[in-house]
């Protein structure tokens, strides 16, 4: 089969495309025919070796996170799917393989695609829409009537966790450029920040839960918003102990972990704020609850552009370049 390969962490190299051999699954897999995936800011960090100690790859690597696409074989002791069914997933870490035209997925990790949405659109969900369900559902068990600022929300996560704190009830304050402000008002954006000319650290107060996607300097601004009791979960760092244990680092790598994060828990736990580093993880169970929203039409794909999966390294440098808004996708196929 065809992949798009990298074979050593690189800024600068571009993706390979090679042929590899088939994907083999085991008795708890299935295998699918990859028509759609979409490029996600981890893929190019991942690429350019940003993770190295934390996920340590083998090389030669085949990117890709998200998937849509459809059964062509299954497990032996595969229980909920069957050959022919129309499924997304985001890959778990270390089993990643989207830039591709087939990849093994153990059945945990799948859901079936919502049948409102092209395998394009459907690429686009796993990750972003585990990233939100994660942080607002699972860890800040967002309330009708809570305070929730979302930061860059015209990006791939924000434009999800915009809609998905809309569903639970939350009021929902976002940063964007003004050319944003009308997508993302028609999203349920409550409170619309221009980045560009606006602090919002002078506008916000007495928030419940903010989820962090940016630098350092805007995490430490965040403090000033959030009401005693509110919540950071910051999908861009600096992790924490509870993090590196849970990946079951080496001392040395939770040490590193432990002074890196030191200043910020310090600061979280005298102010009485509640601190969560997320990196998100497959889950086909929470997927398939994604995908109940999405066909009761609550949540919608936004994508910025779709490339054919020839041009795999041009998608890449679009995401890289920071310039979209929403979703990028390549795409094999575009049947729907």
């Amino acid at each position: 089969m065809k992949a798009f390969r990298i074979n050593r962490y690189s800024k600068t190299d571009t993706l390979e495309l090679v042929e590899v051999p088939a994907s083999k699954i085991n008795e708890h897999e299935v295998l699918v025919e990859i028509y759609a995936a979409s490029i996600n800011q981890l893929d190019a960090k991942l690429k350019h070796g940003d993770f190295k100690l934390l996920l340590p790859y083998k090389m030669p690597l085949t990117l890709g996170h998200d998937v849509a696409g459809v059964i062509v074989q299954v497990g032996s002791k595969v229980k909920n799917f069957q050959v022919g069914d129309e499924i997304y997933a985001r890959l778990p870490d270390f089993s990643i393989g989207g830039f591709a035209e087939y990849v093994a997925i153990d059945e945990n990790d799948i859901a079936l695609k919502p049948t409102n949405m092209t395998m394009e659109e459907a690429a686009s969900i796993p990750l972003v829409g585990l990233t939100a369900w994660q942080a607002l559902v699972e860890i800040a068990q967002i309330k009708k009537g809570q305070k929730v600022f979302i930061q860059a929300g015209s990006g791939g996560v924000g434009t999800i966790a915009i809609q998905l704190a809309k569903y639970l009830g939350a009021t929902v304050a976002t940063t964007a450029s003004k050319k944003s402000f009308d997508q993302l008002s028609a999203l349920g954006a409550d409170l619309l920040i221009d980045y560009k000319t606006e602090k919002f650290e002078e506008i916000l107060s007495d928030y419940d839960v903010v989820l962090h996607s940016q630098d350092t300097k805007t995490l430490e601004k965040c403090f000033g918003i959030l009401k005693p009791g509110g919540k950071i979960i910051s999908i861009s760092g600096p992790p924490t102990v509870d993090f590196a244990q849970h990946l079951g680092l080496a001392w040395y790598m939770k040490l590193i972990i432990s002074l890196l994060s030191r200043g910020i828990e310090k600061k979280a736990n005298k102010l009485k704020i509640d601190y969560t580093f997320l990196f998100m993880r497959a889950n086909g169970q929470q997927l398939a609850e994604i995908t109940k929203l999405i066909e009761a039409n609550q949540l919608k794909a936004v994508i910025d552009q779709i490339f054919p999966f020839e041009k795999t390294n041009d998608a890449l440098t679009y995401v890289e370049s920071g310039r979209a808004k929403g979703k990028v996708v390549v795409t094999r196929s575009l049947k729907d």
